[in-house]
């Protein structure tokens, strides 16, 4: 079993190869949780995510024979990125394997990397199946994303920091996949300050949009420590953690990606017990595909009455669309999009229908548009209903 004297030596060969990243104290969160909220930025990593610790101590270890036959790494995307980084740093071959539904900036990093990227499977459980072939068909070194104590240790020096950088902390909320990470956080911390919670936060859906921490098991050796050293693990969805991503960039603009924002869906939606108490959370990582923060951003403004698809009945004349428009300039709303249908109108002979897409300051200007537009004679549908 990973120890504390692992962790400390792990942080010392880690010196020079990641970074000490920051564990800032946020007001706004604060207000809004109630606790004295800090983040853990581990998405300021070199490679993104927390999972170079791991990795990069695993690497250094290696014995010279090891470095020359090469490693292989089964991945959702992060741990395959810091393995190809400092595989590459070391001047070490690197083969990662990911599933086919691995995020696209995750693929490509690890190629820039250097490293071969073998895409196998509809999950990481498929991607691993493959890589262990992969290990003895080209007699490479394995390199385990969670169930491996060096990586257990490596990913423990987070925890080393966060304890000097916050010796005030009460309470720690860290993201569960595999387990590797809460494994080696829950040890540093049960040893250096037992008095602190470790809360471990899963996604409650497979597949998830928290993509690094899409695995269907943990691991023999990370179970055995969490069963003996986490006090609670707790369950978020799919909307909790796509909410917390977008405030996460609208307040403490910060791009985090899916399992790095769960910390944040926890304390915002579970009855966890630590108001006015000193609360880190881990922001495991910032790897996300722009096209799924796209996606966030605007489910997020339709919920908040941002943004909003209005359809409209109208008398098909000249001059009709024109009047329409006017009025919604009138009400200060930006229209974003227009769609005119003729053929297909649900209207009668001689109407058409518009669709308009909105830009709107929230609910209360919608409701001011759609009574305007009512009073002036106009049928209209909300279709976020």
């Amino acid at each position: 079993m990973v120890t504390l004297a692992d962790i400390e030596a792990a942080r010392e060969r880690l010196r020079g190869s990641t970074y000490e990243t920051p564990c800032a104290y946020s007001q706004t969160l604060s207000e809004l949780t109630r606790v004295r909220c800090y983040v853990k930025l581990e998405n300021l990593q070199m490679t993104g995510s927390f999972k170079e610790r791991g990795a990069a101590n695993v690497l250094l270890q290696l014995t010279d024979a090891e470095r020359a036959r090469g490693v292989v790494a089964a991945s959702a995307g992060n741990h395959g990125l810091a393995v190809a980084f400092h595989a590459a740093r070391l001047g070490v071959r690197a083969v990662i394997v990911m599933p086919e539904s691995a995020p696209l900036v995750k693929v490509v990093s690890a190629r820039r990397y250097g490293a071969e990227v073998l895409l196998v499977g509809a999950n990481y459980d498929e991607a691993y199946a493959r890589a262990r072939e992969v290990e003895r068909q080209r007699d490479l070194c394995f390199v385990h994303p969670f169930d491996d104590e060096r990586v257990m240790a490596g990913q423990g020096t987070l925890a080393l920091e966060l304890l000097e950088q916050r010796p005030d902390v009460e309470a720690l909320l860290v993201p569960v996949g595999g387990g590797g990470l809460i494994a080696g956080v829950a040890t540093a911390v049960k040893a250096r300050t037992p008095r602190v919670r470790v809360i471990g936060v899963q996604a409650a859906e497979l597949p998830t949009i928290a993509d690094g921490i899409a695995v269907r098991e943990r691991g023999r050796l990370t179970m055995d420590i969490i069963r003996a050293l986490v006090d609670e693990i707790v369950v978020v969805t799919e909307e909790e953690i796509a909410n917390a991503i977008l405030l996460l960039l609208e307040i403490e603009k910060t791009v985090v990606e899916g399992a790095g924002a769960t910390t944040l869906a926890a304390l915002l939606n579970r009855p966890l017990r630590l108001d006015g108490r000193a609360v880190v959370l881990v922001l495991s990582g910032g790897n996300i595909d722009v096209t799924m923060i796209s996606r966030i951003i605007e489910r997020g403004l339709v919920k908040d009455g941002r943004l909003v698809r209005l359809a409209v009945m109208l008398v098909d004349r000249p001059g009709a669309l024109a009047r329409l428009t006017t009025l919604i300039a009138e009400s200060r709303a930006n229209i974003l999009h227009i769609e005119h249908h003729r053929a297909f109108s649900r209207g009668g002979i001689g109407e058409s229908e518009v669709e308009l897409t909105l830009e709107t300051s929230g609910r209360e200007q919608i409701d001011e548009i759609k009574t305007r537009l009512s009073s002036a004679g106009y049928r209209v549908e909300d279709k976020r209903a």
